[in-house]
């Protein structure tokens, strides 16, 4: 009989530890910016990379060849259509990486009123894959959320991405 329990006192420990272990969700926030996001583990992490006027932070998966983020506030005329800053991101600077392949457009569940754009690219060589998620916060201000990274890394890591994007509130 004490054998029983020790293996189900055991076991109920092990069931813990691995719940414990994949709720490992980090928030991220800094005075510098005006949003905060939730990171799904820990292998995401925040790198600050800051220039001579601002204080920017983007976020790596592992390596910034698996996955990159990049966070930019847009602000727009007002009224501007989500589908119209895609276009305009795709024309103005997408367009001119090496190998650029237009993906589709799609509307987004989340808070936020938001699309999403895809393509392909590559970079030294290798296939790569970008994703950018636009988020209307009101009518004259649009997040960009700008996903790189390997195109089979990045595909694999999907529903992070949109966990990520999901989670995305300003303060």
């Amino acid at each position: 009989m004490r054998r029983y329990i020790f293996s189900f006192m055991c076991a109920l420990l092990l069931l813990t530890l691995n719940s414990v272990a994949g709720a490992q969700t980090r928030s991220f926030t800094s005075q510098a910016v005006d949003y905060t996001l939730e990171l799904p583990n820990a292998t995401w992490r925040a790198v600050s990379r800051p220039d001579s006027v601002h204080q920017h932070t983007e976020f790596v998966y592992g390596d910034r060849a698996d996955g990159l983020l990049r966070v930019r506030k847009e602000v727009v005329d007002a009224n501007t259509a989500l589908s119209a800053l895609a276009r305009r991101d795709q024309d103005m600077k997408l367009r001119f990486l090496p190998g650029y392949v237009e993906g589709k457009q799609e509307s987004f569940a989340g808070r936020l009123p938001a699309i999403t754009t895809s393509y392909e690219y590559t970079a030294g060589g290798k296939p790569m894959s970008g994703r950018v998620y636009y988020l209307q916060t009101d009518n004259r201000t649009i997040y960009a959320l700008h996903f790189t990274g390997a195109r089979d890394k990045l595909n694999r890591i999907r529903n992070q991405t949109d966990s990520i994007v999901r989670s995305f509130q300003l303060k």
